[in-house]
């Protein structure tokens, strides 16, 4: 049965790439749909011919009278509505299908322990992320790898992650802010997720990236990282990442584009042997417990997810606080007037040891994060 369906298959794919003609884009994306539906209607049918496991438990599914696309429509149209609904009616885990495939929830405090603390062999991320990440940060870093090279890599991030360095980024910060801030003008609009997305780019970019690639980013290289930011989204889940999709074409440039930059600032470096206290210079140095040094791809994909890797939880966060203080002149006034306290009247430059007596703001962003944590 599943043989003849792929020989219908076949006859329609031909007789459609006749009919497009030298439309490449379309007929890609037809033969892709035609494959995809084929795929699923194989699955389906073997399925059928396979005796389920009795012994397995399955979660609750949400049935849908869609074949194949089942819930994709709606929840891409507002998933955070979708999964509210369903954990009304369903409770905590369920599964629904999209596009072929099950995807399965767990919500809840309690359904999340038991994701977070299952072990890698028995949930794997790599085959989960690997093909939504793998695209933007490049092959051979994060889930790309086996797990035991990805624990190393991430303890090369962590030598470079510290204190000490912690310390001599607070002034970055501030700098960074103070020069972004300013260039606003006086009076004006602004969408406040779209600025601090920006300026946290830029902020993450001096203290993690160094000097050398921060000078670099301008204008341009701030929408490559958004083009790269963008491969992030629901399609990337869902489709296979070769389809001639816009949003994959600008995440596929802006990775060769951003990673060529990363080459010739690693390049120049080694050639001048001059040494930066900072995260690239750590991966530079880095080696593996083979005695083997990162490739410049490497040490360019781990900077990439780097970057990206808390720039939406960071963004999102502070675009909540900005919100929340904005609707309480009072609160503002009350946070100001503690700065004042903690670091002066004329506000002169910001210490690390200070932040920890700015306990009100402490607690404004502490309750942001209980209010609207980010996912």
């Amino acid at each position: 049965m599943t043989i003849g369906i792929f020989e219908v298959g076949s006859f329609l794919i031909e007789n459609t790439m006749e009919k497009v003609g030298d439309n490449l884009t379309s007929m890609i994306l037809v033969t892709t749909a035609s494959i995809l539906t084929l795929g699923y209607f194989s699955k389906h049918v073997y399925k059928q011919l396979k005796p389920p496991d009795q012994t397995l438990k399955y979660p609750p599914h949400i049935p849908s009278s869609i074949p194949f696309l089942g819930h994709a429509i709606a929840f891409g149209k507002s998933p955070i509505e979708f999964l509210e609904n369903a954990y009304e009616k369903y409770g905590p885990v369920f599964s629904f299908t999209m596009v072929g495939s099950t995807f399965t929830y767990l919500l809840g405090s309690d359904a999340a322990t038991l994701m977070f603390n299952s072990k890698n062999e028995d949930l794997n991320a790599e085959d989960v992320y690997s093909r939504l990440t793998t695209p933007v940060f490049g092959k051979g870093v994060a889930y790309d790898v086996p797990n035991p090279i990805f624990l190393e890599q991430k303890k090369m991030l962590k030598t470079g992650l510290n204190i000490a360095h912690f310390k001599q980024h607070v002034k970055i910060i501030e700098q960074e802010t103070k020069d972004y801030f300013t260039r606003w003008g006086d009076s004006g609009e602004k969408n406040l997720f779209e600025a601090l997305s920006e300026l946290i780019i830029l902020t993450a970019s001096c203290c993690l990236h160094g000097k050398e690639i921060r000078s670099m980013l301008d204008e341009k290289v701030a929408q490559l990282y958004a083009d790269l930011d963008g491969g992030f989204s629901h399609a990337a889940w869902l489709l296979p990442g070769w389809l001639p999709l816009p949003s994959f074409r600008r995440r596929d440039r802006a990775h060769v584009e951003i990673k060529n930059i990363f080459y010739k600032v690693i390049q120049r470096r080694r050639a001048s042997g001059e040494r930066e206290d900072d995260i690239l210079q750590t991966l530079m140095d880095a080696t593996y417990k083979t005695g083997q040094p990162l490739t410049d791809s490497e040490i360019a994909g781990m900077l990439i997810g780097l970057l990206l890797a808390g720039q939406h939880t960071s963004s999102t966060t502070s675009s909540w606080l900005g919100f929340f203080l904005s609707r309480d002149r009072a609160l503002q006034d009350r946070c100001y007037a503690e700065q004042k306290a903690v670091c002066g009247e004329d506000l002169p430059p910001l210490e690390y040891d200070q932040l920890k007596d700015l306990t009100l703001l402490d607690r404004c962003l502490k309750e942001t994060l209980r209010l609207r944590p980010p996912s």
